[in-house]
């Protein structure tokens, strides 16, 4: 490990990753091993790239908050650490083949996954707007990133603390429209995520989501082996599919995926239950 520093209301963890480094591409996550040798925690921790850089050899940067008794450990290590890290992990972000507009879209400290894809997105000479969002200013992550890398860049609180008043599916819409968006790509909560996919299908632009708070949730490997970070998803022949959220994600179309069925299996998935027969009634 390298540096454990406290951005706003997260931390932020260098780690000397070379080869996670090397094999990199915006979107995939790493996960981490928590607790130490003396510990009950065995579910790893899953965690979006913010950065990777040829420093030291290679190095990985993430984003996370402190929430648990996990991230309450991971923020307590220090220069010289050793940490069990495996990645990179998951399905990447999708890059248009030309140039086109792009509406990068990110909650709270979800938006750190978005940086690496800006800077991809730069090289393909496209376009590139930020829409950064969180309940109060310390929230938000990146906004003067944003500001200088972005060709436009939106900030929105909901107490009005930085940027306009409001919440980003406020002001979603409006941008779209102004940017001429051609695609959007949005990373953070899973609620934000939800109203995004909305929005896009609405007005009909293509939207990628990255499932990083579903995966810090329910993911217990960032393998695809534990099946815990399961979710439903409508593939291309019309029929809901369970996917790994870990390996067929952590980026997944936002009008793909069924928001209200979150945490169940529906019926109506292959594979999935069957509603039980009814028995007939008794011939009188």
């Amino acid at each position: 490990m390298l540096t454990v520093r406290q951005v706003a209301a997260y931390h932020a963890m260098t780690l000397v990753a070379p080869a996670v480094a090397e094999k990199f591409r915006p979107g995939q996550f790493v996960a981490l091993a928590v607790g130490g040798e003396h510990t009950s925690l065995l579910a790893r921790r899953c965690f979006p790239v913010y950065e990777v850089k040829s420093d030291y050899g290679g190095t990985v940067e993430f984003v996370f908050e402190v929430n648990d008794p996990g991230t309450e450990w991971l923020a307590s290590r220090r220069s010289r650490d050793g940490l069990d890290v495996i990645g990179p992990l998951g399905r990447p972000f999708p890059l248009p083949r030309d140039p086109a507009s792009c509406l990068l879209v990110g909650g709270a400290h979800g938006s750190s996954g978005l940086f690496s894809l800006a800077d991809a997105l730069r090289r393909r000479d496209c376009q590139v707007h930020f829409v950064l969002g969180a309940p109060r200013a310390h929230e938000v992550f990146g906004a003067r990133s944003a500001q200088r890398i972005g060709d436009s860049a939106t900030v929105v609180t909901r107490d009005g603390s930085l940027g306009a008043s409001g919440t980003i599916p406020d002001v979603l819409p409006r941008i779209m429209e102004e940017t001429g968006s051609d695609v959007v790509y949005a990373a953070g909560p899973t609620a934000l995520l939800s109203s995004v996919g909305s929005v896009c299908a609405a007005m009909g632009v293509p939207c990628q989501v990255s499932m990083g708070e579903w995966l810090a949730r329910t993911a217990a490997c960032g393998i695809g082996v534990c099946q815990s970070c399961v979710l439903p998803v409508i593939g291309d022949d019309g029929h809901t599919r369970m996917v790994r959220a870990c390996a067929e994600g952590p980026v997944l179309r936002g009008e793909r995926v069924r928001w209200a069925d979150l945490g169940t299996i529906p019926l109506d998935a292959l594979g999935g239950p069957r509603a039980p027969l009814t028995a007939p009634e008794p011939a009188s």
